[in-house]
């Protein structure tokens, strides 16, 4: 990528990052049976256990990110999506990097995450994959699901 990237806190209020969040819940029910979508919704993304981000370049939004706090010591991404115009330039990287980031810093040993098993996910997991997630089976309140696919990383 060559345009600076800022990646900044969000309340997921704005007109524009509820547009992207509606675009990342049309990739998903295109991708997944009902049942086997997982994305919060807007109230879901506001809650205090989140933690919000989106990133912009030249003005432009390219994605988000959230982070849930699971427990004092472990944390779950949540809602990474990055704009298709804007997909494979170092976008979900730079954001995947500050989740990870932050999640040292508050003292998380553990981060979880869910994508999908799907082939449209591979581009995802792939990406978790070389950040040093693993595979591992379900956490918190999921159950096991063949749509969906569970990795995890210690931090």
């Amino acid at each position: 990528m060559t345009e600076t990237l800022t990646i900044r806190c969000d309340d997921v209020r704005t007109e524009e990052i509820i547009a992207l969040l509606s675009a990342h819940l049309t990739l998903m029910r295109t991708l997944s049976p009902p049942d086997s979508i997982h994305a919060l919704n807007l109230d879901g993304l506001r809650a205090p256990d989140i933690t919000f981000w989106r990133a912009d370049a030249d003005g432009e939004l390219r994605g988000c990110a959230a982070l849930r706090e699971l427990t004092v010591s472990t944390g779950e991404i949540k809602s990474m999506h990055t704009t298709a115009s804007h997909r494979g330039k170092g976008v979900a990287a730079a954001l995947l990097m500050h989740v990870m980031a932050t999640a040292r810093r508050r003292g998380y040993r553990d981060l979880y995450l869910e994508t999908g098993s799907q082939p449209g996910f591979q581009p995802a997991r792939s990406l978790y994959t070389r950040h040093g997630f693993v595979e591992c089976g379900p956490f918190a309140d999921y159950r096991d699901d063949p749509n969906s696919f569970f990795m995890t990383v210690k931090l």
